[in-house]
């Protein structure tokens, strides 16, 4: 008996541990884990000497090839390939009609899910799809049942914007979700803060980007967290909070954590590392929503993430270019920022390296617990039986970060110039090597859609993320 492939040489790194051991694969899948002499004949051994093997980076927030962002499946998931991501989570948007709408007739979610996979048949990694829903419709109640059915089994909703839900439509969606045992998902920002205060700082012709964390400020963005995950709690539905900025915004999240009630979230890369400051050096580039706050924030943040009140770091990656972000005012679209090439290297050398945080902790929020929020059962671990979705990463190798390395269409990045240590060398996605040595080796098409299951959560929350 032969199989695939054993990788030897390297440390395995799991949720829990790390561990000297090879690995073995075969059709796709990890099939065992142990001394490469005990184990088949492989076709292929692969030296991981000084290694880190890990398992794929799981992002379950990106926006590819819709409304807000540029690149296409191809583009976006060569960019994954490259920075290790093996899965991402996209939204599938139920399309509104407004003045700055790029739709222009009012569809279904269903619509818009085929729409989006549809666009993934060129993706080179897999991915599932979150439901975005964008319009105060009663009919969507109608389509969440088949949805899941489906494998769509989280949906996303806003609080800002003018496509923006009421509070109370929010409740009727959530207690629809507790129904079919679905996730609820929200950007939460208080609208009416917002605007009037950017409103305030137009008049007074305030059009500095450093006035966009003013404009849009941690309390506005608590405000809406709580709201959201008391309306969750009230309703006993699965809730997600993503890209949490801010001490406040992730205490109140906290509160609701803390009785038991089945609230989870997120935080994302640039939150982690980036300030405010880079308004005044970068401009309009960083301009995203929520925007970035400040260094107690970026220290609140892994404060969060080691209690497990926050479990997830994402990229929230939106493709955009330098000349339609330098045009615009800091209060217009677009917003947004690409980071799935570089996620996974800067929040290791900032977790790991300057903050000394393991790389079990960092495999937990970039690998297994995305997984086990949303339905993935096969994604984001190292064991037997699961796909073989594998990264090797160097983590003492340094470089410097350049757009000019970018696969996605955007010709920036908020993390020019940054030199961090730690770069990823193969990545593999169901035991092929996809990209290798900063080359795309993967050809489009082969990343899969994959269905999710409806999540099982409990009220101790996710795998612990203790350091």
């Amino acid at each position: 008996m032969t199989i695939d492939t054993v990788i030897s040489g390297g440390t395995l790194v799991t949720s829990q541990n790390t561990l000297s051991s090879d690995l073995a694969i075969d059709d796709g899948a990890i099939v065992g884990i142990g001394d490469k002499d005990c184990m088949p004949e492989p076709e292929e051994t692969i030296d991981a000497s000084g290694l880190l093997v890990m398992p794929g980076v799981i992002d379950p927030h990106v926006h590819i090839d819709d409304h807000v962002s540029l690149d296409t499946y191809e583009t976006a998931t060569s960019a994954a390939a490259l920075g290790g991501v093996t899965t991402v989570i996209d939204f599938a948007w139920q399309s509104y009609v407004s003045e700055d709408s790029p739709w222009k007739k009012e569809k279904t979610l269903r619509e818009g899910v085929t729409r989006k996979r549809k666009k993934g048949e060129k993706a080179l990694i897999d991915f599932a799809l979150h439901g975005g829903i964008l319009r105060e419709d009663p009919a969507i109640f109608d389509e969440l049942a088949d949805l899941v059915d489906l494998g769509i089994t989280s949906f996303k909703m806003y609080t800002t914007y003018d496509f923006g839900l009421s509070n109370g439509f929010i409740r009727e969606i959530l207690e629809e979700l507790r129904e079919v045992d679905a996730v609820g998902v929200a950007h939460t920002e208080d609208d009416s803060v917002c605007e009037s205060l950017t409103a305030k700082f137009q008049s007074a012709n305030r059009d500095e980007p450093t006035w966009l964390p003013a404009a849009r400020p941690d309390y506005a963005e608590a405000m809406a967290a709580d709201d959201i995950a008391r309306l969750a709690r009230e309703t006993g539905t699965k809730y997600y909070g993503i890209h949490t900025t801010s001490r406040k915004a992730a205490e109140a999240l906290a509160r609701y954590q803390r009785d038991g009630s089945l609230i989870r979230g997120e935080t994302c890369t640039h939150y982690t590392t980036l300030t405010e400051d880079m308004y005044q050096k970068l401009g309009n580039l960083p301009k995203i929503a929520p925007p970035l706050r400040t260094s107690d924030d970026n220290d609140a943040m892994f404060e969060y993430l080691r209690n497990g009140i926050l479990s997830v770091v994402s990229t929230d990656h939106v493709a955009q270019t330098r000349e339609r972000k330098e045009v615009s005012e800091w209060w217009e679209d677009p917003f947004g920022a690409n980071s799935l090439q570089t996620s996974l290297p800067v929040f290791h050398d900032e977790a790991v390296n300057k903050r000394g945080f393991s790389y079990p902790f960092l495999v937990r929020l970039m690998c297994t617990n995305p997984a086990q929020t949303f339905g993935l059962r096969k994604k984001g671990t190292l064991e037997p039986g699961t796909d073989a979705d594998i990264v090797l990463f160097d983590p003492d190798e340094k470089y410097t970060i350049s757009a000019q390395d970018n696969a996605s269409v955007a010709d920036y990045t908020i993390y020019e110039d940054r030199e961090v240590s730690g770069k990823v060398k193969r990545t593999y996605l169901r035991g092929k090597l996809i990209a290798s040595e900063d080359e795309i080796i993967g050809n489009p098409g082969y990343g899969e859609f994959v269905r999710r299951e409806q999540p099982t959560w409990d009220n101790d929350h996710t795998t612990a993320t203790s350091s």
